[in-house]
């Protein structure tokens, strides 16, 4: 389910305090500019009625989905809102496990290759970076060579459009994107701009990488 999105584009939009009343527009504005994949963290205002909303209004247009996922039980209630992606901060197997009985695509996080390799056995379908502060493109580096070279990377923290290139060349795979791409309050028209910029440099980044 995730892959047809990837191969679009691997940016993952994390609208991390937006309101119902916000999100159709900051997101149709994320993908006039060519994003895919849009998260509503469960630590926003309403998530699940965002959800609801962004399901009414794209359909399977882009791959919608759920930040912050904490319990199988919300798993639960983001699919029953129409979210088809469970993102977490950890890599909580009965989450991920949760996620994937559910046919639901999922991004747990991680940040040592033990809790990657074991999200991995749970049925991730990519490793979530986190904190990327931390985690630097030389960390990076060094766990893909030890990680099944299929395995997909997104770093995710403070992540901007000059912070990309080193990633890819260490073998990032795309992106989670928060506040250099959306910060509560923005207007569609500022997010836009933003999600210009970060296309732009993803587009030169593979144009380089062939």
């Amino acid at each position: 389910m995730i892959e047809p999105f990837l191969d679009r584009l691997p940016l993952v939009a994390i609208l991390r305090g937006v309101t119902p009343e916000e999100v159709v527009g900051v997101s149709d504005a994320l993908v006039e500019a060519g994003f895919v994949i849009v998260e509503v963290p469960l630590n926003s205002p309403r998530p699940l009625e965002s959800i609801e909303r962004l399901r009414a209004k794209f359909a399977d247009e882009i791959l919608i989905g759920a930040g912050t996922v904490m319990t199988p039980a919300q798993v639960k209630d983001i699919q029953a809102a129409g979210g088809r992606l469970i993102v977490m901060p950890h890599g909580d197997a009965d989450v991920v496990r949760a996620a994937k009985a559910a046919g639901l695509a999922c991004i747990p996080g991680v940040s040592t290759p033990t809790e990657g390799f074991a999200a991995l056995a749970n049925g991730a379908d990519a490793l979530k970076l986190f904190p990327a502060e931390l985690l630097t493109p030389v960390v990076l580096k060094a766990m893909r060579t030890v990680f099944p070279t299929a395995t997909r990377f997104f770093p995710v923290g403070g992540i901007t459009p000059d912070a990309m290139a080193s990633y890819v060349a260490a073998g990032a795979a795309g992106f989670g994107l928060g506040g250099a791409l959306y910060r509560r309050g923005d207007d569609p028209s500022r997010v836009a701009a933003n999600a210009r910029d970060f296309v732009a440099a993803w587009k030169r980044l593979r144009s380089v990488g062939g």
